[in-house]
């Protein structure tokens, strides 16, 4: 009984394991199935995504393909614009220099005539000198045979006959002359002594500040300011004047306190409204050139001065600065005018009380060569005169001539005192200023008028023919604090409101005295 158990336990056993295994080929087999099935599905996700992503990035490329074309378009029109202005620009300076090449020819052309010419006239001068020549040698050998001299002889007498009668005609003409110089100076000079005796004052500058330049049409007004104003700012920034434009027809105002930037401003704006082509780079060379030409103008009417009031050995940078006062004018008299005739009248005045004229002379041209450099240095123009004279070597005497002109220090050399007698004379003479006697008042009560207009003044005067102030301000309405305040706000008033060359001294007197320089 145990022994048929047990076997059908085997094969029941046997039949499950084998049962077991077909059921794990089974599963197995439809598990692989299934992740197959899995895997394509997967599969072709990722083609259909990465298909999605190709397409993707073609439209984002050819969108950056196309904006990349797009800006270089732009890029290339601006390069094609600019090479056309090139072109256009280049097309004009070829214009201008084929005129130029012309007018190079025609000049060539007018040389080479003038050349031929001069030759012509070398080569005929140079056979009328061999006639001449032969004429002379001629005339020698026949004056020879007739004389009997030898060549040596006969120069010898006539150059003792010329000496002898250059003698007696050269003492008769130098005391004819000499009487005649001795009556004109002795006439002259005390003449102007008694004007200098009567009419003695010290003299105070003053100039016009602007200068007009007449145009052809208001049209010109706007070439002169140009686009958004880049000429009138580019002129200005070259020359350092400023350029006024208004409704005035047919004037342009340019004004600066330096007389020489606004003479070259003058004669620059004039070239350029002559010339039509007003631009910043033609208005540069305009500018540059136009200096050039003062330079050497200012150089030569300097040099000229100094010869005309025989002035020898004077340093090249004292003419140059005795030129400037050619552009200065006081009381419209021309500066540089003034200073030759105090120094002939220094000169003259010498020789009367039996000084130097020639240091004398000096003193008087040099006397107000401050006034061509007080617009750029601090100062009043005897200190910055007298400065610039010791630096380059003047002797003290025309140094102390400059500083004491005007009686600011006391005189230790004579000639102080005639330059200041001459100076006196030739500002005094009829004629010699335009200032009015209205006008003065005018300015010295404007200076009072702006001084008394602060609180805590009580009077005020103007002194030294307007260069200094004083001031006596109320010891009850200011303290020192507030007179110094006073003193520097005057200051500043009459640099804001006036218009005026040098400085005004302005000084406050309380308890405590304030001094500033309205500069």
């Amino acid at each position: 009984m145990t022994g048929p158990i047990v076997i059908a336990i085997v094969i029941t056993a046997v039949i499950s394991s084998v049962l077991a295994i077909v059921l794990l080929k089974m599963y197995d087999r439809l598990r692989k199935k299934d992740a197959e099935t899995e895997a394509a599905g997967i599969l072709n996700q990722a083609q259909i995504d990465a298909s999605n992503r190709l397409k993707e990035a073609d439209l984002e490329i050819k969108e950056k393909a196309l904006a990349q074309k797009t800006e270089t378009e732009k890029e290339l029109n601006k390069v094609r614009d600019e090479m056309r202005q090139r072109e256009r620009s280049l097309d004009k300076r070829a214009e201008t220099v084929e005129q130029q090449s012309e007018h190079i020819r025609k000049q060539e052309r007018m040389v080479e005539n003038t050349q031929r010419r001069l030759t012509e006239k070398l080569e005929d001068t140079t056979r009328r000198n061999e006639e001449l020549e032969k004429l002379l040698d001629m005339q020698r050998q026949t004056l020879h045979e007739l004389s009997g001299l030898t060549r040596e002889d006969a120069e010898r007498r006539l150059l003792e006959m010329l000496d002898k009668e250059m003698v007696q005609e050269t003492g008769a003409m130098i005391l004819k002359h000499r009487k005649r110089t001795e009556a004109t100076c002795e006439e002259e000079g005390r003449e102007m002594l008694l004007t200098a005796l009567q009419r003695y004052a010290a003299a105070h500058t003053a100039e016009a500040t602007t200068s007009t330049v007449d145009i052809p049409n208001d049209e010109m007004k706007g070439r002169i300011i140009g686009r958004e104003g880049r000429n009138i700012r580019s002129f200005e920034k070259e020359t350092g004047v400023d350029v006024i434009i208004d409704d005035t027809p047919g004037v342009v105002i340019v004004s600066g306190f330096d007389p020489v930037r606004r003479e070259i401003s003058r004669i620059a704006l004039n070239k350029l409204i002559a010339d039509g082509r007003i631009h910043p780079t033609r208005i540069e060379e305009i500018v540059k050139e136009t200096q050039s030409e003062i330079e050497s103008l200012i150089q030569l009417k300097g040099e000229e001065a100094a010869h005309e009031a025989d002035i020898p050995g004077l340093h090249p940078r004292l003419s140059y600065m005795l030129g400037r006062l050619h552009f200065r004018s006081s009381y419209s008299q021309n500066v540089l005018r003034h200073s030759i005739e105090v120094a002939y009248l220094s000169g003259m005045l010498a020789e009367m009380i039996g000084l130097d004229p020639d240091v004398a002379r000096r003193c008087g041209l040099m006397h107000d060569l401050g006034k061509a450099a007080d617009h750029e240095m601090e100062g009043g123009h005897p200190k910055i005169g007298a400065d610039l004279l010791k630096r380059h070597g003047e002797p003290k005497e025309v140094v102390h001539a400059a500083l004491g002109h005007h009686d600011d220090i006391t005189t230790e050399h004579p000639y102080t005192m005639l330059v200041a007698t001459a100076d006196a004379c030739s500002a005094s003479r009829p004629g010699a200023r335009r200032e009015t006697l209205e006008r003065y008042i005018r300015r010295m009560e404007e200076l009072e008028t702006i001084a008394n207009g602060f609180p805590g003044v009580e009077q005020s005067f103007a002194i030294q023919a307007g260069r200094e102030l004083r001031v006596i301000a109320s010891s009850k309405q200011t303290d020192d604090n507030s007179a110094a305040r006073i003193c520097h706000d005057i200051a500043k008033a009459f640099e804001e409101q006036l218009t005026y060359p040098g400085e005004i001294k302005v000084t406050v007197v309380r308890e405590s005295r304030f001094t500033e320089l309205a500069k």
